[in-house]
């Protein structure tokens, strides 16, 4: 889709939608057949252009979506509905199909977007709808220079497909996931292909990510591929860390300052997801209730995208 069209879609979709117009009456007042202005609002809710939702007061998403924002101000919340006595991985697709319409909805020309890795953003990757934008940029905001992972591609694919959807660049942060030593990491940090990744991070619109939890209901894939030793775990549980974004660990409250290991970390200091315009977390799976509450606590994203199942579960606290 040009920028020409998605305008055009846009322009239609306000009066279609805000103004109440017809198809008939928009085609006369712009001049357009009224096949193309059908055409065109069906491109733009493919697209993500347009978002229906059914605001019921007795369904329980939008119940649950409803105590969330009192309970979290200014966070915008969408809880995802599941089939009853669905699976966690049906959960997880429904919220990744939810995840990447809202997604498409948000992106723009020239935006740079940062992107975690793991589970859920594949799955996320899988259910996007294919959109060109121009000038979009994808950025890996940790690193993955694990050897399984290399050999899989398990990172790679996720990053590019994204990109390859929008039509956009890929940038890559081939960079270990933890360093051995801090000191290791502080002088990668000056490497200049490495600090041209570090500022996309920095000015990213948009950031797409999930939580990781040390609970092993709730491991991510960075657990899961030995990117963090047992022993690691061991002494981030007596520290009180209860789970990372993007391979940066937080405590219950939130905090992620002065936990040791964050020192090796390739992750991005957790204030980016307090600055990005859009810092969307996406969640799936009762493992993750304890980090995401703690993510909440310490204000980690302004968009969260969950399933009703974990939503619910963590309303009961």
């Amino acid at each position: 889709m040009t920028d020409d069209t998605e305008a055009q879609a846009v322009q239609i979709a306000r009066l279609y939608y805000h103004l109440g117009l017809t198809t008939d009456a928009i085609a006369r007042e712009l001049g357009l057949s009224r096949p193309k202005v059908s055409r065109l609002l069906t491109l733009a809710r493919r697209t993500g252009l347009v978002e229906i939702r059914i605001h019921d007061p007795h369904a329980r998403p939008q119940s649950l979506e409803a105590q969330l924002q009192t309970l979290h101000p200014g966070l915008n919340v969408q809880v995802v509905g599941v089939p009853p006595g669905s699976g966690e991985a049906a959960w997880l697709e429904r919220v990744a199909v939810a995840a990447a319409n809202h997604l498409a909805g948000v992106l723009r020309p020239r935006q740079v977007v940062g992107l975690a890795w793991g589970n859920t953003m594949d799955a996320v990757s899988r259910a996007l709808t294919p959109r060109q934008v121009t000038d979009l940029e994808f950025v890996q905001l940790n690193g993955s220079a694990n050897a399984l992972d290399f050999m899989s591609g398990f990172v790679t694919d996720t990053i590019t497909r994204f990109a390859r959807n929008y039509g956009a660049r890929a940038h890559l942060f081939p960079v270990p996931t933890f360093f051995d030593d801090p000191v290791t990491r502080a002088a990668m940090w000056r490497e200049r292909s490495v600090r041209h990744v570090l500022d996309l991070q920095a000015r990213a619109d948009v950031l797409l990510y999930s939580v990781g939890a040390l609970d092993p209901g709730g491991r991510s894939h960075a657990y899961v591929a030995g990117h963090v030793e047992e022993s690691d775990l061991a002494a981030l549980r007596g520290q009180g860390v209860v789970g990372d974004i993007a391979t940066v660990f937080y405590r219950a409250d939130g905090s992620f300052q002065d936990v040791p290991l964050n020192a090796r970390s390739s992750g991005p200091d957790l204030e980016l997801t307090r600055r990005a315009a859009h810092a969307i977390c996406v969640v799936s799976g009762l493992g993750k209730v304890a980090a995401l509450r703690a993510a909440l606590r310490g204000g980690l994203m302004n968009t969260l995208i969950v399933d009703e199942v974990t939503a619910r579960e963590l309303l009961r606290a």
